[in-house]
């Protein structure tokens, strides 16, 4: 992701990668140790994006969204809004009403979080991106402070009834991100 986008050029293509993670932890630059609660024995890896402490894993679907915010004229706060907003229109499709938090990047359903959301920043360029939990082990979520939130809950689209695997979810969120960007250069042209 560093690579590409320190290498790109001004009209290089925007990207997104679908990946699932093996067991691991990670820390955003800003991120505390103190957030991990137990070693379990999943690695701990420091990240250069915002945000806290997450847990990535088998069953979770993570679209790193290699963007050129500059070119795009998007901020950071409207990249997260962007980011935010497919998930949203992604679990409405789904029949399940999320939101965001104002202060706490991401997206709820109920007291629950099912989508973390990091990005780093550079030279306008965007990487990292968003991670939607589908069908997987939460139990490594107990080991820590999510987002650095004590008690903070987790949950899943398995355990709202929603039976995508993470390749049919990610090709659908991947495809509500790409409209979310259509919608806002439609917007910036009207404007």
């Amino acid at each position: 992701m560093r690579r590409f986008s320190r290498e790109r050029a001004p009209h290089t293509p925007d990207e997104l990668w679908l990946v699932q993670h093996p067991p691991v932890y990670t820390l955003g630059q800003a991120g505390r140790r103190e957030h991990l609660l137990r070693n379990n024995g999943i690695p701990l890896e420091q990240s250069d994006r915002g945000g806290q402490i997450t847990y990535h894993g088998p069953g979770q679907t993570v679209v790193y969204t290699l963007l050129d915010l500059q070119a795009r004229g998007l901020g950071i706060r409207q990249a997260v809004h962007l980011l935010e907003q497919a998930v949203i229109d992604f679990l409405a499709a789904q029949g399940i009403r999320a939101e965001r938090r104002s202060g706490a990047p991401g997206v709820y359903v109920g007291p629950a979080k099912i989508a973390a959301l990091g990005l780093r920043v550079r030279q306008g360029r965007c990487y990292h991106g968003i991670a939607l939990n589908v069908d997987m082990d939460l139990s490594p979520f107990a080991d820590i402070n999510p987002c650095g939130y004590a008690g903070l809950r987790v949950t899943q689209l398995a355990d709202l009834g929603i039976g995508l695997d993470c390749e049919a979810t990610g090709d659908a969120l991947a495809a509500q991100i790409a409209h979310q960007l259509v919608l806002h250069a439609e917007a910036r042209t009207v404007a």
